[in-house]
């Protein structure tokens, strides 16, 4: 089991949304602390290249879910809506 933590700027992104969508989000981020490296039904999972550290991305509907994968730790680092782009 993983343990999933947000990083302040993805918790404030989080708090701005309608609260339908954060609470999907959210269900989402359960996911991740199963597995957060494997795509399966339910979690949309693509792995980010480009980066000195690989990060992950993680569909939900029309938002996006930046994260990182250190040992047993799983760091969010943004939750955006898509269109906006990678950063």
């Amino acid at each position: 089991m993983y343990h999933v933590t947000v990083s302040p700027t993805a918790a404030k992104q989080l708090r701005k949304l309608p609260t339908n969508d954060g609470d999907r989000i959210r269900r989402g981020l359960r996911f991740l602390s199963e597995d957060p490296t494997t795509s399966r039904s339910g979690a949309d999972i693509h792995l980010l290249r480009g980066e000195v550290r690989w990060k992950y991305r993680l569909r939900i509907g029309a938002f996006r879910i930046v994260y990182a994968v250190e040992g047993e730790e799983v760091y969010v680092y943004e939750v955006f809506r898509r269109g906006r782009g990678y950063r």
